[in-house]
């Protein structure tokens, strides 16, 4: 899912509240009928819809503008004028909506759950509440109140299994590419990834997992440089972190420490999460390089080492990764 899109804006209108009516009773027999005017419906409401099917914002990125049904009109004969349509906005599970301020002001962490971003506009009362013992015949009637209007940003917070955590080039998306149909871009520059790509990942038995590739942390991104806060907060919704560190590394255990400090300093709730740390690319090591990296990591931090080209390990990271999931 390299076409990842993970942020949105759309304006917003809901719909105006249809007019009360402010019709006078006239029938053959009844020279003298009284006001009968019915009350007009509400405006359509704009509705924030979640949808488990939908991975991305991606069906939104061409969507400009929403715009709610009017209510109806009331009527004579006491009749209420129809609700105006309501819209839906289908989104993904762990989507905030935010309004212009930048406050948020919904979020969706549920198949089906419904939230009104904007409401519909009241219909206005027709002439028959306005009727009282000074005035038997009143001639007016409320108009509709208008609905809301603005715009509203969504974005989406990735939720995963499984976040990847790692220096650009660490082989983020090499190892997504290998254990899940994800094809993310590839290259040797740092920051290929800009955005975050999603895969999932087979497990035995028809199980499965989803995993996400961040993009990559440089020192000082919880301070914003690099690609910054934008995609640390990606790594969030994950259940679980993946620390990914090459073979090729100066010092693996201290590249470890960076990645996790950047992650310290941007939330510390981040570290409470079940974490898993893999040297890759470990087809560039033989047994005695692995024995001297291990010896850099503490008892119980001890990696697990995988090469996503020759497929060595794959199936060991995935039982523990499973392990950590469901253990």
């Amino acid at each position: 899912m390299s076409n990842f899109v993970d942020y949105v804006k759309i304006h917003c209108k809901s719909g105006h509240g249809g007019a009360g009516s402010a019709h006078l009773r006239r029938e053959k027999y009844i020279p003298k009928g009284g006001p009968d005017g019915g009350d007009g419906g509400r405006g359509g409401h704009v509705i924030m819809k979640g949808d488990s099917h939908e991975w991305t914002l991606l069906p939104l990125r061409f969507t400009r503008h929403v715009k709610a049904e009017r209510g109806h009109n009331g009527a004579k004969n006491q009749l209420t004028g129809g609700y105006g349509e309501d819209v839906y906005i289908k989104v993904p599970l762990g989507t905030i909506a935010k309004n212009e301020e930048g406050e948020v002001i919904a979020e969706i962490m549920e198949d089906g759950q419904e939230i009104i971003l904007m409401h519909g506009g009241k219909g206005g009362l027709g002439n028959e509440h306005f009727k009282s013992s000074t005035n038997q015949t009143p001639r007016y009637a409320q108009p509709g109140m208008p609905g809301e209007e603005g715009f509203i940003t969504f974005e989406l917070k990735i939720l995963a299994d499984v976040g990847l955590v790692g220096f650009p080039n660490a082989g983020k998306s090499t190892l997504l590419a290998a254990v899940s149909a994800a094809k993310p871009k590839i290259a040797d520059y740092a920051f290929t990834t800009l955005t975050p790509n999603l895969g999932i990942v087979d497990y035995r038995n028809y199980k499965s997992f989803v995993m996400a590739d961040i993009p990559g942390i440089i020192e000082g991104a919880a301070e914003g440089k690099g690609l910054g806060h934008r995609f640390l907060r990606h790594i969030e919704r994950n259940s679980i972190l993946l620390f990914l560190i090459p073979a090729d590394s100066e010092s693996h255990y201290k590249e470890f420490e960076i990645l996790e400090n950047e992650l310290k300093k941007y939330n510390p709730e981040l570290l409470d999460k079940d974490y898993i740390i893999s040297i890759s690319k470990a087809d560039l090591l033989d047994d005695e390089l692995k024995q001297d990296i291990s010896k850099e990591f503490p008892e119980n931090r001890k990696p697990i080492y995988f090469s996503s080209v020759t497929q060595e390990g794959l199936t060991e990271l995935k039982d523990v990764i499973w392990k950590k999931l469901h253990g």
